[in-house]
């Protein structure tokens, strides 16, 4: 009985220091009661720009939304030995920091509190933890060598410099530069463990100058200086911010930024979450468009508040839960996977398990995975990463006001959100889903994704032209025999438009117009008008589709069909024909092509039982064979050409032994 006593005592001992070690809890409350607040008036809690995203996207404002009850916040602050920390009315909890835990009874007696839960112990007083050192990979920077760099001069709109082009083209990013999406009115609230010496780096100099920096945050220590905390927000800051020509642009270099410091570099422990929801929330009710988070959990300083594989879920975690909410709110937000592939723990952290979130993962320049970005999926099987960016090797500005090479999704997170930056700020029309959606089905590996890098690397012109696509209009009317093809699209002067007919009587489609863009070098919506005079052709239905020429460099040529209308031609305009007979028609498309598959489409009015098609290059050699068959009228063949080098191809169709007709291929 003794020896039991003695058991009992110690355990009573060991959950008394248990419990004693915590400082810092969190406070949830059980509604807001008494809030002055109402949502019939939200401009007294929401900015004009928060209100506004909420009425494009027809997001409902609700009791998320309004604050927490003031009535309550004042009787935790009046609770002797308690420190109001910060507040979430997404949560609807408050952070607390206490003195004496006769202060935990206390707010445990209020008849408005739900719960007081531990989640920090007192913050540290010797610094970081060097047990703990979360940002290791990242600090390990290796400077760059400019000493006899050529500076990259090109057509493009920044000098982006050799490696700093090297980022951003495998995105084909810089088109949205080039076109002037370069993220001019948008905002990105950054999360992260501070801003070191931002206000007097070079990488900075045009952000500020221009007052692109909108406000700052510390909810670690409660204060708006974030210049004297960590530099790993900073070092990410610059993979966005950065504008040093013919050295170092960064991916959305005239967007405006909130910075706030969440992340506490003392330890690791479940407030940084709360105070990371605290800054999301601030950013919503700023008005920023954009998240970019490079941190996440799920180890602490004290285990028992660690997470297991089967918490990445998208829905346990504070963060997970936090995020979502702010993709409810209309915020696009983008989070770095992890820096775990080669560790134990091996999978993503969160908040990059959540389903709304962008979790990115890090590559290569040329698209190679790192070794140490995390694996996916989330334990609830959704495919993480969503999609990866440059993190191997990442530009990056430096405390010592240089330009370094730095490994971690961190790096690849900001890199992907500045260019969802840009991309978002051509089509404002679509909400934060919709680019999320198109940042995928634009990526390397869309339709045969995995756990390492996701959806793959976005193509952002691809994602621009199939926003384009959805975006254009068009429509036609006929008078006095001239048909009036009218359409809707965006454009700057360097684009082109060509429109192109098919009559009753035709199978293929002819030019008949080119329309060069009004003046603007500012991506804007435009109408246009073409006359096609029909008088003596055939009756019956035409159609006619408009081209639009995105690009007309070139080297890096691109066309797309953004919409098609059809007409019906009286019979007082046009001469009676009989239709031609049927004939073989050949197609392929897209043309060019970049690294993808062909789409190759053969219409004959007889079947074919062996049909084979060769593909010859340029020189004459032949470099594909293919087997196929077809029933009467259309087939669509798909024909990979991933493999193949850049140039003109030759695709040669037989029936049996006869030669049904030879297309050209171009690759890019």
């Amino acid at each position: 009985m003794k020896k039991n006593l003695i058991l009992l005592s110690l355990v009573i001992g060991l959950c008394t220091i248990s419990q004693a070690q915590f400082t810092r809890y969190q406070v949830k409350l059980r509604n807001k009661g008494g809030t002055a607040n109402t949502i019939a008036n939200p401009s007294t809690y929401l900015s004009q720009r928060a209100i506004d995203r909420r009425v494009k996207y027809g997001i409902a404002i609700d009791s998320t939304d309004l604050p927490v009850s003031q009535s309550y916040i004042t009787q935790i602050a009046n609770t002797p030995n308690v420190t109001v920390l910060n507040i979430s009315k997404w949560q609807n909890a408050i952070s607390i920091q206490v003195s004496n835990q006769t202060a935990i009874t206390t707010i445990n007696a209020f008849p408005f509190v739900q719960s007081v839960n531990g989640i920090a112990a007192r913050t540290g007083e010797n610094g970081r933890n060097e047990l703990r050192n979360k940002f290791e990979l990242e600090e390990n920077i290796t400077p760059v060598d400019f000493s006899q760099r050529t500076e990259q001069v090109t057509a493009d709109y920044f000098n982006y410099g050799t490696n700093s082009f090297n980022e951003i083209h495998l995105h084909n990013g810089e088109f949205l530069h080039n076109i002037g999406l370069r993220g001019q009115g948008m905002q990105i609230g950054m999360l992260d463990n501070g801003y070191n010496n931002y206000t007097v780096l070079n990488a900075f100099d045009s952000v500020r100058l221009q007052n692109q920096i909108l406000g700052t945050w510390d909810f670690v220590n409660r204060e708006s200086n974030v210049t004297n905390d960590g530099s790993h927000g900073m070092n990410c800051f610059s993979t966005i911010a950065a504008n040093i020509p013919g050295q170092f642009i960064g991916k959305a270099p005239k967007a405006s930024f909130w910075l706030y410091k969440t992340e506490d570099d003392n330890g690791e422990y479940p407030i940084e979450e709360f105070n990371w929801v605290c800054g999301v929330e601030k950013a919503d009710s700023s008005g920023a468009d954009i998240i970019s988070s490079s941190v996440g959990y799920y180890d602490f300083d004290n285990a028992s508040f660690n997470y297991t594989y089967a918490d990445m879920n998208g829905n346990t975690t504070i963060t997970s839960k936090g995020a979502d909410m702010a993709a409810k709110k209309g915020m696009l937000v983008f989070n770095s996977i992890g820096n775990e592939g080669n560790k134990p723990w091996k999978f993503l952290i969160t908040p990059s398990d959540a389903d709304s979130v962008v979790a990115v993962g890090a590559v290569t320049a040329s698209g190679v995975i790192g070794s140490f970005s995390s694996y996916g999926p989330s334990s609830d099987g959704q495919i993480k990463p969503d999609m990866s960016s440059v993190g191997v090797s990442a530009m990056i500005q430096t405390n010592a006001n240089t330009i370094g090479f730095s490994n971690g999704t961190s790096f690849a997170c900001p890199n992907m959100a500045g260019l969802g930056t840009c991309l978002w700020q051509g089509f404002p029309e679509f909400n934060n889903m919709r680019i999320i959606r198109e940042l995928q089905k634009a990526s390397s590996k869309f339709s045969t994704p995995d756990d390492r890098v996701g959806y793959g690397i976005p193509n952002m012109k691809l994602a621009f032209s199939n926003l384009l696509v959805d975006y254009a209009t068009s429509s036609s009317t006929i008078a006095n025999c001239n048909v009036i093809i009218s359409w809707s699209s965006k454009d700057i002067a360097a684009m082109k438009y060509e429109v192109e007919r098919k009559g009753p009587a035709e199978s293929v489609y002819t030019k008949v117009g080119t329309i060069n863009p009004q003046a603007g070098t500012t991506l804007t919506n435009r109408n246009y008008q073409f006359i096609n005079d029909v008088t003596g052709l055939t009756t019956g239905n035409y159609s006619y589709r408009i081209r639009q020429i995105i690009d007309t460099a070139a080297t890096s040529f691109t066309a797309i069909y953004i919409d098609t209308t059809n007409v019906n031609s009286p019979t007082n305009c046009v001469i009676v024909i009989p239709p031609e007979p049927f004939k073989e028609l050949i197609t392929v498309q897209p043309n060019p092509v970049s690294n993808k598959n062909l789409t190759l489409i053969v219409e004959t009015p007889f079947p074919i039982n062996n049909m084979p098609i060769n593909i010859y290059d340029s020189k004459g050699s032949l470099v594909l064979q293919l087997k196929d068959s077809k029933v009467v009228g259309k087939k669509t063949i798909e024909i990979p050409m991933g493999k193949f080098a850049p140039g003109i191809y030759y695709i040669k169709f037989y029936n049996e032994k006869e030669v049904l007709g030879t297309v050209e291929a171009f690759i890019l």
